[in-house]
């Protein structure tokens, strides 16, 4: 009895967790671009440079704070992350310097990597795996409406200040990181076999066994390829949007509606328009069906490179502002669809290797492509790397062309083994 217990106590504290860190990340990240922008006054190489850094910095911190949740423990994982994503933000909002907000990016991956799978992993751990799809689908209820509740909070403290919603939002996350060790327990852990750990060696293997998927399933080509290209092109427009409406806009002030306002509104737009659409997605299409999935995927990817260049390219600030929330919503839309297309093309066996090998993609077109976007927004203009930005996810549209020709020679060949069947003569 005193056992159970306990574990009912992990589903609140993860609730708890995901979102006090949704309602501390809405407020920071609604103006958080603004303030590096106004206050700490970086250029667009320099904003994409932070971008970089922290991809970076998760990328080569995954290992080392793997062998924490692995071998030790997933709570102590989990707080550790906390703590040091509330530090992270905490010296970026601080210290309004470039060097400092590297820094505190550096610092944030860390953290980031502490928490990313530690924390379902604990819960999960917990509670038993037969309830994890309600939880995990809980938390993202209660992520989503955190989320919204951070915006108007973060206009609020923007307008006293524009480091106000980065220093209170780092504050909130410290303040759980510390909170956690009094209200979260591990009963039920149990350290990762040695083979299974996260480790350079398993990296090395993810590798061999991801080629040899590749030889196996031609599709997950075309999967890689698009996820590259996505990576590539993320970047950009993440860290360049809000600048461009800055710099190359003049923000309409109908009804007193200050710039800090008006980011707010497309934060809310943004996130209201995707979570529409993600359950518009949801009922309409048929998952199970690679070729609507792949086709679905098509036309999703093709309206994000009108809206991104689009965005670009935009002459007033009402278009801009349409073209801007028409790419956020596909980029929404874009991930669950992703997503099943690499489940669906991943024997279960190896499913895990492979979206982890799918994030290390994406990570490594993010790092790539983000300084080639930020040299062009520094060198040429904002206009000039959004429209570079647009245009590399152009490639993306050649992986779907084959996946087509992949289903359709599939499709062919069962076509050809039906027809070579030997036919049984009826007896009469």
């Amino acid at each position: 009895m005193h056992l159970s217990r306990l574990k009912l106590k992990a589903y609140p504290v993860y609730l708890l967790m995901v979102g006090t860190y949704s309602l501390a990340g809405a407020i920071m990240f609604t103006l958080n671009l603004v303030y590096q922008v106004e206050i700490v006054n970086l250029n667009p190489l320099q904003l994409v440079l932070v971008g970089t850094t922290l991809e970076t910095s998760c990328f080569l911190s995954q290992i080392p704070t793997g062998v924490i949740a692995d071998v030790y423990s997933r709570r102590l994982s989990v707080i550790i992350g906390f703590v040091l994503t509330g530090i992270g933000f905490l010296i970026e909002g601080l210290i309004p310097n470039f060097a400092f907000v590297l820094l505190g990016n550096i610092i944030w991956g860390i953290g980031a990597t502490c928490i990313d799978g530690a924390q379902e992993a604990w819960v999960i751990d917990e509670v038993g795996e037969e309830h994890a799809g309600r939880i995990f689908t809980r938390g993202s209820q209660v992520s989503q409406v955190a989320g919204l509740l951070g915006i108007p909070i973060s206009i609020a403290l923007g307008s006293l200040r524009l480091n106000v919603p980065v220093v209170t939002g780092a504050i909130l996350i410290l303040f759980l990181g510390l909170l956690l060790p009094l209200i979260m327990t591990e009963n039920n852990f149990v350290p990762t076999p040695r083979e299974d750990r996260n480790s350079w060696q398993a990296m090395g293997r993810q590798f061999i066994e991801a080629r040899r998927a590749l030889q196996i399933k031609p599709m997950l080509i075309s999967i890689f390829g698009a996820g590259l290209f996505i990576g590539l092109a993320s970047e950009g427009f993440d860290r360049l949007n809000q600048i461009h409406f800055l710099q190359d806009f003049s923000l309409p002030t109908i009804w007193g509606l200050t710039p800090v306002i008006w980011f707010g509104i497309m934060s809310a737009g943004s996130s209201l328009l995707g979570i529409a659409t993600t359950e518009l997605v949801n009922r309409g299409l048929n998952m199970n069906r690679t070729r609507s999935l792949v086709r679905a995927l098509t036309v999703i990817d093709s309206l994000l490179i009108v809206c991104v260049v689009g965005f670009a390219l935009a002459g007033n600030f009402y278009l801009a502002l349409l073209a801007f929330w028409g790419a956020r919503v596909m980029r929404t839309a874009q991930q669950p669809l992703y997503s099943t297309w690499i489940t669906q093309n991943a024997d279960s066996r190896i499913r895990a290797t492979i979206f982890s090998f799918a994030g290390m993609v994406d990570a490594i077109g993010q790092i790539g492509g983000g300084p080639i976007v930020g040299y062009i927004g520094e060198r040429a203009s904002i206009r000039a790397a959004l429209t570079v930005t647009g245009l590399l996810m152009t490639p993306i549209l050649f992986f779907f062309l084959r996946a087509f020709r992949l289903l359709n020679r599939e499709n062919a060949s069962k076509q050809e083994e039906n027809l070579a069947e030997p036919v049984t003569e009826l007896e009469i």
